[in-house]
């Protein structure tokens, strides 16, 4: 029975004279959300509601998790929208909701009317009284519960009269693009893709590197973050991966460095090529899954003596989480699975087996001027054949 959604927001509605550009980027969110799904659908806003219509049959599971999706959705409620004939077709149109939705169940509601148009003859008090007062006629096992009901019935008079009574949770946050461009550092671990997931949900636009070591990571370990990238894509919407061929630079620094600090000065020179990539595609940010003490690149050292080759901000948005916390949010978006297939990336196989915790910056610097112009022309190298894929 159910043709439209009523779409609810949260933040954006305290957006005041700017709210209409959040609200223009969610509906061109809902639009790419719902572009693979079976069915039509037309996506329109009013007075402070979005709507999405479908035209003609429609997969509704598949349209609802669609929607789920969509960053700036904090409420997804199947609606039936009647026109206005008056109260007493109102509530035969009601009554009918209830018995197509609910049936003969033993349960108690409430009823919750609101009216957009003042000019309405009744008054939502008054409104909801009346109904409440239909419904117990028609329906003897229901009952009225003010303060916890199992059905809320809501009911908003606007230029139509819309009906719903289940508010499906959504993603919340912000529609994407409306909070400007990062960079994500992207591998095939668990953290990377939650990190990258939770700044988009803020409205923040991604685009992702990738450090590849071929032969020494193989092309099913690639095509991991391939299918990582376009895992998140689902919430974010079409993300350019940069792919960046990192095995000379890093054969250079395994040969030429000291072999404690080998993770710290590879760390170092990814963020200067992913900060390079990032000013190259209009970035302002970059965006890592470090976790502090999580593992020795990411003690509070070495993450202060990482930040120091990067001039734009690094957001790191799990870097107060548990282990267990990330991987929660891993599952419930749907990268776990792919994340902990067993292709190894360029960190872990060049990874020293006594790397330094508490890496001193002066001592860092002294040996990264050691590897001399070479490595900064091993490194410019890497730039320039970088190999875009588009993940949607």
């Amino acid at each position: 029975m159910f043709k439209s959604f009523l779409i609810k927001y949260g933040e954006i509605g305290v957006k005041g004279k700017n709210r209409y550009i959040f609200e223009d980027a969610l509906v061109k969110q809902i639009y790419f959300a719902l572009k693979d799904v079976d069915g039509e659908f037309n996506v329109s806003k009013e007075q402070g509601r979005i709507y999405v219509d479908t035209v003609g049959e429609f997969d509704y599971e598949e349209t609802v998790e669609a929607l789920k999706r969509v960053f700036g959705i904090v409420g997804i409620c199947p609606m039936v929208q009647i026109d206005d004939n008056g109260f007493d077709d109102l509530c035969e149109q009601l009554k009918g909701y209830m018995k197509a939705v609910y049936g003969e169940k033993q349960i108690t509601f409430k009823v919750n009317c609101r009216r957009a148009r003042k000019n309405y003859p009744l008054t939502s008090m008054e409104m909801n009284a009346a109904i409440g007062e239909k419904i117990l006629e028609a329906f003897p096992n229901m009952t009225v519960d003010v303060h916890k009901p199992d059905v809320l019935l809501s009911v908003e008079v606007r230029n139509k009269i819309n009906i719903y009574s289940e508010v499906i949770s959504g993603c919340g946050g912000m529609p994407i693009g409306t909070n400007g461009k990062a960079m994500l550092l992207l591998s095939g671990g668990i953290d990377s893709p939650v990190a990258g997931w939770m700044i988009a949900k803020r409205g923040v636009e991604l685009e992702a590197t990738y450090f590849h070591a071929p032969p020494y990571t193989s092309e099913r370990a690639k095509q991991k973050v391939v299918d990582l990238a376009k895992q998140v894509a689902k919430y974010t919407g079409p993300i350019k991966l940069n792919v960046v061929n990192f095995t000379d630079p890093q054969l250079y620094i395994y040969e030429n460095a000291p072999h404690e600090q080998l993770t710290i000065i590879m760390r170092r020179y990814m963020m200067k090529i992913a900060e390079e990539l990032a000013n190259k595609s209009g970035c302002m940010a970059l965006i890592t899954g470090e976790s502090l003490g999580q593992v020795a690149s990411q003690t509070i050292q070495s993450l202060y003596t990482t930040n120091e080759v990067c001039t734009m901000p690094v957001f790191r948005p799990l870097i107060g989480f548990d282990k267990q916390d990330i991987i929660d949010i891993s599952e419930r978006i749907g990268t776990y699975e792919t994340s902990i297939l067993p292709f190894e990336d360029c960190c872990t196989i060049f990874v020293a087996k006594h790397p330094v915790t508490k890496p001193l910056l002066h001592i860092i610097k002294k040996s990264e001027e050691k590897l001399g112009e070479k490595m900064d022309e091993l490194v410019k190298i890497s730039i320039d054949s970088v190999e875009v894929v588009h993940c949607s």
